[in-house]
């Protein structure tokens, strides 16, 4: 059932982004190009999932204690603004801003044959496993 629901998900979201042209590095890169031609489709998109997101967490976390499929809803409470998140959110900005393409519409865009989705890809799980690297060494 988990897998399942976590394939719909992944579903909805895909035909979202390819929906509303989110898969396009030129979308992206013209909403981030705001001294040229502004292209504010994004901020439509960032609007309609900010007010569904909303919607759901108030709906579902501050209603239940428990998931849909059961498991316990955790709610971080770590508000700790820190050197790593800062660094983390850079990089990742800095990636976004210069290719136009993020993890979620990389894998949207995984049915096409552009090479440079499959490097992005194979770049970003390289940076996932590399975060997991220096965790576990920091743990230790």
């Amino acid at each position: 059932m988990k897998l399942a629901v976590a394939f719909i998900s992944g579903l909805l979201f895909s035909i979202g982004l390819t929906v509303s042209e989110m898969v396009n590095p030129a979308r992206v890169l013209g909403f981030l190009d705001v001294t040229g031609i502004w292209d504010a489709r994004l901020l439509f998109v960032m609007g309609a999932a900010f007010v569904v997101f909303s919607l759901g967490y108030w709906l579902l976390v501050f209603r239940r204690t428990v998931s849909l499929s059961g498991n316990p809803i955790l709610v971080s409470l770590n508000t700790l603004v820190d050197k790593q998140l800062i660094i983390g959110a850079s990089i990742f900005g800095l990636g976004w801003g210069l290719t136009g393409i993020c993890p979620g519409p990389a894998i949207a865009n995984l049915t096409g044959t552009e090479p440079k989705i499959f490097v992005f890809v194979v770049v970003m799980v390289l940076g996932m496993k590399t975060s997991e690297l220096v965790k576990k060494k920091r743990a230790s």
